[in-house]
């Protein structure tokens, strides 16, 4: 995957399916993976119930596109917002496709876009279907972008703070033994004879069997103390570089 900060990134957001409550967050998260030269989203803004996007479209300098509900039952945001993806494809101006919904109707879109080897990155809720999660590079989940504001609110406030008190969607996953197992497999593709891997390569090997994998899921910001919390597993050892002071990170199956 292209990890070029600069590379330009074309945003097309579906209003009906995403919540516009964290818009910023999200915005946020598209900086760190490259520059959102295209920002647009679509519905129908007749609708009452997308009026609260507005007044984020106005700070964040998206571009609205009006989609009349031709028909009942038939989704004609999903058909301008593919169209408007393939004619961006086509005119090869953008590295990437940050494509925001929860809906599998764009799960062909972004087949189609890796197909023309561009990055494609998808955010949306974890209720978001498996088979758009899978056609994306990587998958971020709105939660997680939301839930580290919340979080540190919460720390700020108390320590105490119980489980009852944590919304549902806020709570971090529990590490599986199917995740435990991918990890391990991981190490072993690319380790070297005496089975030390690289962290670095292994995120990126991960994130190509997983798209949806991302740390703070499990409650950590960053890989590497994700990796130390399953020290029962693995054996780390933190090496500095010939050239500079900068810390590489190896690990091996225990």
């Amino acid at each position: 995957m292209n990890d070029k900060k600069d590379m330009h990134l074309a945003v097309l957001i579906d209003a009906d399916n995403i919540p516009y409550a964290n818009v910023q967050g999200m915005l946020d998260e598209i900086a760190k993976l490259g520059t959102p030269t295209i920002k647009r989203i679509y519905g129908d803004w007749t609708r009452p119930g997308i009026t609260g996007w507005k007044a984020p479209l106005l700070e964040h300098a998206i571009t609205p596109i009006q989609q009349y509900g031709y028909t009942t039952g038939k989704n004609a945001t999903d058909s301008a917002m593919i169209i408007d993806a393939m004619d961006i494809l086509h005119s090869d101006k953008v590295g990437g496709f940050c494509l925001v919904s929860s809906d599998s109707d764009f799960t062909r879109l972004a087949t189609r876009i890796r197909e023309s080897g561009k990055l494609v990155i998808g955010i949306g809720e974890k209720k978001t279907p498996k088979p758009f999660i899978v056609a994306c590079d990587k998958f971020i989940y709105i939660e997680i972008i939301a839930g580290a504001k919340v979080k540190q609110t919460q720390v700020n406030k108390t320590k105490k703070t119980t489980d009852k008190q944590v919304p549902p969607a806020e709570k971090d996953e529990v590490v599986s033994e199917g995740l435990i197992n991918l990890l391990k497999f991981s190490v072993d593709d690319i380790g070297d004879d005496d089975g030390w891997a690289s962290l670095a390569e292994v995120g990126s090997l991960l994130l190509k069997k997983k798209p949806d994998f991302d740390p703070r899921n499990y409650g950590f910001p960053k890989l590497t103390p994700f990796i130390k919390s399953l020290s029962k597993h693995f054996i780390i050892d933190a090496r500095k570089s010939e050239r500079s002071n900068i810390q590489h990170i190896y690990l091996k199956n225990k």
